[in-house]
C-alpha cells in the first residue's frame, strides 16, 4: 500500500508583487486501496491548504507548474507530520473496511 497525493485544483492571486498568476492555495486528495479476495478496500482524504507567500527567487510560472510541484508544495505546507497522519487515517480507513468494529441496517 502506498497513499497517492493528488490535487483537485488551485487558488491564486493575479498579482503579488513584481510576480503573476501566484498560486496561493491547493486543494488535494489522498487516497490509497488493497484487495483482499476480490474485494476493493478504499480509504482516502480531502484538504486544502495555503502555501507560504511567493518568493521570487523561487518563483516558478503558472505555465510551467506541474501537478508534482503542486504536491510537494502542499505536503511541504501540511508539513511532515501532519502528512504521517493523514496517511495513517487512510490505513486505519483500510483495516476498518477489512476488519470492521461497527455495523448498520435497517429495521425489518
Amino acid at each position: 500500500m502506498a497513499v497517492t497525493w493528488d490535487v483537485v485544483y488551485y487558488d491564486g492571486t493575479k498579482t503579488v508583487g513584481s510576480l503573476s498568476d501566484v498560486i496561493t492555495t491547493v486543494h488535494w486528495t489522498a487516497s490509497d486501496s488493497e484487495t483482499v479476495s476480490g474485494v476493493d478496500h478504499k480509504g482516502s482524504a480531502y484538504g486544502s491548504v495555503g502555501l507560504a507567500d511567493a518568493d521570487s527567487s523561487s518563483f516558478v510560472a503558472l505555465a510551467s507548474v506541474t501537478k508534482d510541484n503542486l504536491i510537494a508544495w502542499a505536503k511541504a505546507a501540511i508539513g511532515s507530520d501532519q502528512v504521517s497522519v493523514v496517511e495513517t487515517g487512510i490505513a486505519a480507513q483500510i483495516t476498518e473496511s477489512k476488519l470492521p468494529t461497527v455495523f448498520s441496517g435497517v429495521p425489518s
